[in-house]
């Protein structure tokens, strides 16, 4: 069977299901969520909170730590969904790691950068509260147990001044397995693994969260179109909260249907940076019982990945912190440079996605040499070299004809890129790292180290409409709804149209605190 006729068939068979979907979401809304009194309780909780990744540990524990009672289910095999397998940054202004370096920043800045990156869409009242409580969120992190390489604060793309820790992993797991040891220690915390939410529970008069039904045992199938529709797996239960329900349960890039009806140039069989799990099931739980939805079909895709391995994978750490730093992209039709290298995310996937909707297979390639990456991106390196998602070449003319770039123009660019980087001045581009970083220049000697590019699905910038309160709002009244509170992917407007590099962890368990403080 050709690709084409998959191809054809897939289609089809989205469509189809996309119809069957719809009509079930629309039967559910006109059957509305249950009430109390047409279920009965299996279990009571002061609180429930729905995922585990940074926001809903984050809400667990502030809420453990008060004297509730607290309930965690966990729809995947795994605590940490999407959070475990990010890249370990937190971007923080005004820490007293760039004190400690002598890095000049300000809250104002890094508001600016949010709006710069977010087309000036964001919720300016979202970004304030991170600013005011995100070294809030950096020590609670620390007291879990969370290492950070204490080294100078990383510069990320969007970012006015290098704000950013990374864990000593250089993983999000090195903040959620520690917070999830945590977590598991305190009194009261319970957490539940293939267990998934299916609905809230209403007061009777339709106004109030007062819990959710879910199904343990629940075993989620990735092979599946949709499996918050398909998948009837695991044993039924009702779950009480009296004092409320945290709903953290993150984005939906990896949701075939919802993340295509949004966004009909997103492929249904194209690859993102997800955990599969990260599907809408539970948002749409949530409009559907009235939460204003906001800024639902902004989806960032991810300018750092690569098409030469699945999912997140190494691409995002020596291209962030390294190739796109200090060295370049190109155009392998032309062997130019086609972007700040060092803008913000939906900048770049934009400058690419001029390339690959011109050339579909032409992926454009970055690369730079040893000295292009940080000592502690080194261990990396060889990872991605062993994983064949970096190639390593002892010329430029070798480089070149690997990707069939050519190498005249290729040796141009290299000549002047060093140039400006040891001239310490702004190019063409206005890539901030080559005038007030004075980059380091592309070793003309080699080797050489490069990672072809693709733009995936990384974060959906829409959910949710929340207050400063972490207060999920009603689109029907424009006050809270009672009982419902979010933080974290699930929710929207705070990053605007697209979101800066790192923000979402600080995002994350800067309202997933808040959350658990106010319910």
């Amino acid at each position: 069977m050709s690709q084409e006729t998959m191809s054809r068939r897939n289609a089809l068979k989205l469509g189809a299901l996309g119809v069957t979907g719809a009509m079930l979401s629309a039967s559910q809304a006109m059957a509305a969520a249950p009430t109390e009194k047409e279920v009965k309780f299996d279990e009571e909780y002061d609180v429930i909170v729905i995922g585990t990744g940074f926001s809903g540990l984050a809400a667990a524990a502030k809420a453990a730590e008060r004297g509730y009672k607290v309930l965690i289910l966990e729809k995947m095999g795994r605590v940490g969904g999407n959070s475990v397998i990010n890249g370990g940054g937190m971007a923080v202004p005004n820490s007293t790691w760039q004190k400690k370096y002598g890095i000049e920043d300000s809250g104002e800045k890094f508001i600016a950068d949010c709006l710069k990156a977010g087309l000036g869409i964001n919720h300016v009242e979202m970004l304030q509260t991170i600013v005011k409580r995100s070294n809030d969120a950096l020590e609670f992190a620390l007291k879990c147990g969370a290492k950070f390489q204490d080294v100078k604060p990383a510069w990320f793309g969007g970012h006015s001044a290098p704000r950013t820790l990374v864990t000593e992993n250089m993983s999000g797991s090195g903040i959620i397995q520690p917070m999830a040891a945590f977590v598991e220690k305190l009194p009261g915390c319970k957490i539940l693994t293939r267990a998934k939410m299916d609905d809230f529970v209403m007061s009777s008069d339709g106004t109030s969260v007062l819990g959710v039904t879910a199904r343990i045992n629940y075993r989620f199938d990735k092979n599946l179109v949709s499996d918050d529709v398909e998948n009837k797996s695991g044993e039924k239960k009702v779950y009480r909260a009296k004092k409320g329900v945290i709903l953290a349960s993150g984005g939906f890039a990896m949701d075939k249907i919802y993340r295509k009806m949004q966004d009909p140039r997103i492929a249904e069989d194209q690859d993102a940076t997800n955990h599969d799990g990260a599907t809408a099931g539970a948002m749409l739980k949530a409009f559907q019982i009235g939460a204003m939805p906001v800024h639902i079909d902004w989806i960032q895709q991810g300018p750092w990945a690569s098409p030469d391995e699945r999912g997140f994978g190494v691409a995002p750490l020596l291209t962030q912190q390294g190739l796109f730093v200090h060295g370049i992209a190109v155009d392998v039709r032309n062997g130019k440079r086609f972007m700040n290298e060092m803008a913000d995310r939906k900048t770049r996937a934009d400058a690419e996605y001029v390339i690959l909707r011109e050339a579909p297979k032409m992926f454009p390639v970055s690369f730079g040499t040893y000295n292009t990456f940080g000592e502690q991106i080194y261990p990396q390196v060889e990872k991605g070299i062993q994983t064949g998602v970096m190639k390593k070449f002892d010329t430029l003319d070798a480089l070149a004809a690997n990707y069939k770039i050519p190498a005249d123009a290729l040796k141009a660019t290299v000549k002047k890129y060093n140039e400006d980087a040891l001239a310490g001045k702004e190019d063409e581009f206005k890539k901030q790292t080559l005038k007030d970083l004075k980059a380091a220049p592309i070793d003309m000697k080699g080797p050489f180290y490069a990672i072809r590019l693709m733009p995936k699905p990384h974060h959906t910038m829409g959910g949710l409409k929340i207050d400063t309160s972490a207060r999920v709002i009603s689109a029907n009244t424009n006050k809270p709804i009672p009982g419902l509170f979010a933080a974290g992917e699930v929710t929207g407007g705070t990053h605007g149209a697209s979101r800066l590099g790192t923000v979402a962890v600080t995002d994350c368990l800067t309202f997933g605190l808040i959350a658990g403080e106010t319910i």
